[in-house]
């Protein structure tokens, strides 16, 4: 958390907020932050919704599509997403990481924690169960190290995998990327 830098005052928006735990881990860290969820499906948003108002939070959760942002130009300080990306096919990542530089205002920051390259044989070997699950199409930008290119082509600049952690399923790694203009 400390890594994507939210300040009072800053927009938020967590992509892919699934049940809306970091998301609300955001705001309770962040009160004075405006923050949004966004994910495309309806039944975790309404865990989400209810979760929110057990703690009287100003939360918006939206439905939506990572692709499709419903949000105008310039709209975010920042934009988290946590284990969302390795979902997506290639096209919808791109399509996805050029919707996030639209909604971010310049000098706006985009940090992502999903999983990257394999590390050694041991992380690759681990990663094959969530490719497994998950599908070889979507997940093999990440394993094979290709994702922070996709995130540079989008626009972004200083693009930078901040830190890597082993997990029984592979390599998690967090990314940081800034929009400059």
């Amino acid at each position: 958390m400390t890594q994507a830098n939210i300040r009072d005052r800053h927009r938020v928006l967590d992509l892919g907020c699934g049940t809306g735990t970091l998301t609300l881990l955001i705001k309770k860290i962040h009160p004075e932050a405006k923050v949004d969820g966004l994910d495309g499906d309806e039944k975790v948003l309404e865990i989400a919704r209810h979760k929110m108002s057990k703690l009287h939070s100003d939360i918006q959760f939206v439905h939506g599509f990572s692709f499709e942002l419903p949000y105008p130009e310039n709209a975010f300080d920042r934009v988290i997403s946590s284990l969302m990306f390795h979902h997506l096919t290639r096209e919808d990542k791109s399509k996805t990481l050029h919707e996030v530089y639209r909604v971010l205002r310049p000098g706006g920051e985009l940090h992502i924690a999903d999983w990257g390259k394999a590390q050694n044989a041991i992380m690759r070997t681990a990663f094959f169960s969530v490719q497994l699950l998950d599908g070889f199409l979507t997940t093999t930008d990440h394993v094979t190290g290709v994702f922070p290119e996709l995130i540079r082509k989008a626009g972004f600049a200083d693009v930078k995998e901040e830190n890597r952690f082993m997990t029984v399923y592979g390599t998690l790694s967090l990314y940081s990327a800034k929009k400059l203009d």
